[in-house]
């Protein structure tokens, strides 16, 4: 063997030259000197306009498209363009659906090795990326650098339409479908759909009946693992939320956002009918019941309706519970004590609510709100018929019986009806007692 000549090797057969510290073979000096940059960490290619180094011109030359937006490399089928050839090879396995990385222990596979590489963390438990400032551990290193801009404040992702930020680029699209009105995630059980597909996810779990989150203390279970992070506190005592303003603390975010319009006075909720504004979207919802009559609340034993659960709630007391509340004077009997404490007023004369406007009392506050609307000129009940619009629900009633024909008092002493019970009692004073009413 002529001396001058590499040893030849199964790694180095056919090719010339051998890398000293590896023994990986190469075919030419050139790329025996390039590969060598590796053990020693040489970068002597260097950009001019950022100082990124790189040891081979290849990767200078890839790199300079950052800055120039070339992307020399488009792909046939949907004309998707790139900076890097094996980024076109990779995306080209959307189309073709070709998964070349499997993993052995659960068989899923991937078309790229780097969603591979960061599935597999999942089986080895490795989160090799850490947050400085707390500790947190993640499995990507893009994880991280979203995680630090809850650090930083920084929301680089702007809404073009309402100029709300975000961290990450999938929160904005998600509220991008705000404005769009996209929902592309529907379920096929009842057809509803959702803007995000964790949504759809959840939802499914009122089909299926899945609680996965069930409460130890308790036995409560959840289908939503916030319910159940929230419920948790019930049994904790924490309440994390604290206004800066009063001090008052809350269990959930949401709630103390609700509570700080109590001292800012934001009203953000309005009524698309009579221009009320609401500080809550439960109040405005409430509220647009008085314009549909809308009454979805219904008690079973009755028939009786209400708008609110609240009002469904304390008339069932009616039915299931004692009216163990009893006024002395009259012996008339309540299933609340405030109930009675309203009562009692008509005994003791006390009129406890007072109009500053004209002065006038009432026994209680609905009363006064109710004539504050003569002062104000708000008449919140509207006839969708011919527009006219009243004071008080029971105003609104009576007039519908003109549209409707509706006379539901009787005579029982002569037959003829009436649309409103005073009617009917000046008729019975009039003709059946020989008073004329004055």
């Amino acid at each position: 063997m002529d001396p001058a000549q590499p040893l030849q090797t199964p790694r180095t057969q056919g090719k010339r030259y051998s890398c000293e510290e590896c023994g990986k073979g190469l075919a030419t000096s050139g790329s025996l000197r390039q590969h060598k940059r590796i053990h020693t960490g040489e970068k002597p290619y260097e950009c001019g306009l950022c100082g990124h180094t790189f040891a081979l011109s290849g990767s200078l030359q890839s790199h300079m498209r950052i800055h120039t937006g070339e992307r020399p490399y488009s792909c046939e089928q949907c004309e998707k363009t790139f900076s890097l050839s094996f980024h076109l090879k990779s995306h080209m396995r959307i189309h073709t659906g070709e998964r070349p990385y499997t993993c052995e222990q659960c068989d899923k596979t991937f078309p790229r090795s780097s969603s591979f590489k960061d599935h597999m963390r999942i089986h080895t438990g490795e989160r090799p990326y850490s947050c400085e400032q707390c500790d947190k551990t993640f499995t990507q290193s893009s994880s991280l650098k979203t995680h630090m801009r809850i650090h930083t404040g920084e929301k680089p992702y702007s809404c073009e339409q309402c100029d709300k930020t975000f961290t990450q680029s999938t929160s904005l699209k998600e509220h991008l479908r705000i404005h769009t009105g996209e929902r592309p995630y529907s379920c096929e059980q009842c057809d509803k759909t959702f803007t995000q597909s964790t949504s759809l996810k959840e939802h499914l779990k009122i089909h299926t009946g899945e609680r996965p989150y069930s409460c130890e203390q308790c036995g409560k279970t959840f289908t939503h693992l916030s319910s159940f992070k929230t419920h948790m506190m019930i049994h904790t005592g924490e309440k994390p939320f604290e206004c800066g303003l009063c001090g008052n603390v809350f269990t959930q975010s949401k709630h103390l956002q609700s509570h700080m319009r109590i001292h800012t006075g934001e009203k953000p909720y309005s009524c698309g009918q009579c221009e009320k504004t609401f500080s809550q979207l439960s109040s405005l919802k409430r509220h647009t019941k008085i314009h549909t009559g809308e009454k979805e609340y219904s008690c079973d034993e009755c028939g009786k309706s209400f708008n609110h659960t609240s009002g469904l709630w304390h008339h069932k007391r009616v039915h299931d519970v004692l009216k163990r509340y009893e006024c002395e004077p009259c012996g008339k009997r309540f299933t609340s004590s405030q109930d009675l404490e309203r009562h009692m007023r008509i005994h003791t004369g006390n009129r406890p609510y007072r109009c500053e406007q004209c002065g006038k009392t009432y026994t209680q506050s609905s009363s006064l709100k109710t004539h504050m609307r003569i002062h104000s000129g708000e008449k919140p009940y509207r006839c969708e018929q011919c527009g006219k619009s009243f004071i008080q629900s029971s105003q609104l009633k009576n007039h519908m019986r003109i549209h409707s024909g509706e006379r539901p008092y009787s005579c029982e002493q002569c037959g003829k009806t009436f649309n409103q019970s005073p009617h009917l009692k000046a008729h019975m004073k009039r003709f059946h007692t020989g008073q004329k009413q004055l």
